[in-house]
Formats: C-alpha cells, structure tokens, sequence
C-alpha cells in the first residue's frame, strides 16, 4: 500500500527548524556556534602577520593592494532521527474497520511528511523501527536515494498485516539505542503508543531522560485511539477485551469499568507529561481520528512561532 502523497503534500511549505542549535555536516539552515573557513562566506578580516595564507582572498588584494582574509559563518543541517512503533498495539484499529487510518498508518503518514520537509531542507534522516527489539536501524542520511530507501522502509510497514501476539513494544530498549548511536546532537522524532508494562514505567522516564542528558532535542507523539483506548467509548455490551501484544483476554461491561479505566488512563498521562516537561521534552498526544494532517500543521506553525 503505497504512502499517499496527498496527504504530506500540504506540509511541504514549511520550513522546520530545530528548537536547539544542532552539529551536522552540510550546509543547511541551522546555525552552528562554531566559525571556520567552510560553507558561507560572512565577512572580511585584516590579515594578521605571520597566519596562514591559505584563505587570503587574492581577487580583493589585487583591487585593495591589502590583505585580507574571507571569514565563513557554518551553517549545519539538523539530524533528525525519527523512533517508529510497529508492536502489536500499533496496528489497532484492524485493517478493514471505517477508519482512514489506524495507528501504524498515522505515524508511517506522520513519518512520511517529516521527511518531505526535511529533503527539501537538504536535512540528514535517520530512521528506527522497534517492537520487541529494534527491527529497522537506518543511519541519518540526507542523500535523495536514501531518503527513498525510507520511504519503501515505511510503506513496507503499511503493507505488513499485524503482527502476531507477542511483539510487545520495547520503547525502553529503542530510546537506549537510538541515545548510544546518535553522537551527534540531533531531534528525535518519536512515534508510539507508549504502551508497555506498568512495572516499566520509571524505566522509560529513564530511557528519555537518556536522550535529554545527551542533548537531544525530542518530539514524543503519543498516538492513540482517544475514543477507544482513552474513553472507552464503547457498545453498552459485555465484551472480551484482548490485549494484542500478550495475548491475554479479559471479559468485563464496559459501563462498570469505564470511569475507573478512565481515571487510571488520565492518571499514565499525566504522570508522563510532568516528566516531559521535567526533561523539556515536546509532548503531543496525537488523536487517529483527528487527521495527521492538521495535527502536524497545528505543531509545526507553533513551533516555528516559538522558536
């Protein structure tokens, strides 16, 4: 099933910048806190006597008769380093329901149209697709056949059907990975459900935590089902609730245990979002039935105002 363009096309205007001054490796439209004699030409300084000759612009001294030196303002490209779900939660709502997308297809869609914005900036992508372990582990690149590469990377994961009980998401063990292989300051663009064990909890505040002390600037989207997975806006029926990651069944009516659910939900989120905003980490809780579209719209126009 190949990525509609149509939807990421809406996005390609925007230009979108990291909040945070960030190191790469061609010239872009991010500032470096560091001048040298590379990429863009700033100003002319007065030759000091006895440093190297090497970047004495000779044209100007035939005009001048005077020596000076061209001085060169670097400008980096950002990494961005986009994290993908692909556990069994994510492929929830199934294929074949009235839904434009379920979870895995928003966040491929999201994915798609950060890197749309970020080719046209000549910006460096890396990709990470985990469940259980890391599955898909691509280096940020910013060549156009790279980039492709990405692309049939995620819509590989639109024609995969859901996987089988027991990819469980290992958020925890990703974020460790993508902080020990990113050297580079970069933003880290993370799309999951964040469903894991509870007992894990404090585990994956631990994993971005990781990622904030080396200074990556990061975009957690929380994507969810808000009418099924946080109301639990449900058939007034009984139902046998299966989890898809584990496989473990629970029969239960939803009016007994819907405000109780609610509460436990409301209580994880809000947990999460004082650690984010602990660790000034971007939180967006991001809604299938709303559109990626003018979710990402939304942020980005924010963003760019802010920073």
């Amino acid at each position: 099933m190949p990525i509609e363009q149509k939807h990421i096309q809406a996005l390609s205007a925007l230009e979108f910048k990291a909040r945070q001054v960030v190191e790469g490796f061609l010239a872009g439209l991010h500032k470096s806190p560091f001048h040298g004699f590379s990429v863009e030409f700033a100003e002319h300084r007065a030759y000091n006597s006895g440093e190297s000759t090497r970047h004495i612009d000779w044209k100007l001294y035939a005009r001048t008769d005077k020596l000076f030196v061209k001085r060169y303002e670097e400008e980096t490209n950002l990494r961005c380093e986009l994290v993908l779900d692909a556990s069994s939660s994510m492929y929830y709502p199934a294929k074949g329901e009235a839904r434009e997308f379920n979870k895995i297809g928003f966040a491929v869609h999201a994915a798609a149209a950060f890197i749309q914005l970020l080719r046209k900036q000549r910006d460096a992508v890396g990709l990470t697709v985990f469940s259980d372990e890391v599955k898909v582990a691509e280096r940020a690149r910013s060549s156009s056949v790279h980039l492709r590469h990405l692309m049939d990377r995620l819509e590989g994961l639109l024609a995969d059907d859901a996987p089988d009980h027991g990819q469980r998401s290992g958020v925890v063990e990703a974020l460790h990975d993508i902080a020990q292989r990113a050297q580079r300051r970069s933003l880290v663009v993370v799309l999951s459900d964040m469903f894991d064990t509870a007992d894990r909890e404090e585990a994956v505040f631990d994993a971005l935590q990781h990622l904030r002390y080396n200074k990556h600037d990061i975009i957690l989207f929380h994507v969810v089902d808000r009418r099924h997975e946080l109301e639990l806006d449900l058939q007034d029926r009984p139902y046998t609730f299966v989890d898809v990651e584990t496989g473990e069944q629970v029969k239960a009516h939803p009016a007994e245990v819907r405000e109780a659910y609610k509460a436990a939900v409301a209580e994880r989120w809000h947990r999460l979002k004082l650690k984010c905003g602990q660790y000034r980490i971007d939180l967006v809780e991001a809604d299938i039935n709303a559109g990626f579209e003018p979710l990402l719209l939304e942020f980005l126009t924010k963003r760019a105002r802010l920073y």
